[in-house]
C-alpha cells in the first residue's frame, strides 16, 4: 500500500469563523491553531500546508481565567540599550485585542518555515465587521464536536 501525500493543486482551502466573545483564549487558539495546519482533515500531513482560512471576529471579548489579566507578560525589545518593553494582558486587551489572539495562535503553531505561512490565513478583528463575507466563511462549531470544553 503507498503512503498518501497530500499535492498542492488537490488542496481545497476552506473559509470558517469563530465568535471569540465569552470563549478562554488558550482554549480558542489551541482549535485555531489545528485547523490553520489542516488536522481536521484526512489527507493532514505535517510537512505539507493543507489548511485552511479562520476569520476570528469579537476579539475583544475574549475571556480569561485566574490573575492573567495582571500576571501575564508581553515582552518585546527595541534591540536599543534600554528597550525593554513590558505590557500586561489587560493593557493588550484594551488597546490590541486582535494581537493577543494572533500571538496565542502563533505561539502554537510549529516554529518552521510553514508558520508563517499559517499566519498569513489568520484573519482577527476586534468586533463582529469583517471584509471576507464574500467567501460565505462557515461556523466552525460543525468541526469543533470533538472537543467537549470549547
Amino acid at each position: 500500500m503507498k503512503t498518501y501525500r497530500a499535492n498542492p493543486k488537490e488542496i481545497k482551502r476552506e473559509w470558517y469563523i469563530v465568535d471569540a466573545s465569552g470563549k478562554t483564549l488558550g482554549r480558542l487558539a489551541t482549535i485555531v491553531a489545528s485547523i490553520l495546519r489542516g488536522k481536521h482533515k484526512p489527507i493532514f500531513s505535517q510537512d505539507v500546508d493543507v489548511g485552511d482560512f479562520v476569520i476570528v471576529i469579537n476579539a475583544d471579548k475574549i475571556k480569561v481565567t485566574g490573575k492573567k489579566l495582571t500576571d501575564k507578560l508581553y515582552q518585546r525589545h527595541t534591540h536599543r540599550p534600554g528597550g525593554l518593553q513590558v505590557r500586561t494582558l489587560k493593557w493588550m486587551l484594551e488597546n490590541k485585542p486582535e494581537r493577543v489572539i494572533e500571538l496565542a495562535v502563533e505561539r502554537m503553531l510549529p516554529k518552521n518555515r510553514l508558520q508563517k505561512r499559517f499566519m498569513k490565513r489568520l484573519k482577527v478583528y476586534k468586533d463582529e465587521n469583517h471584509k471576507h463575507t464574500a467567501q460565505n466563511p462557515k461556523p466552525i462549531d460543525d468541526i469543533v464536536k470533538m472537543w467537549k470544553n470549547f
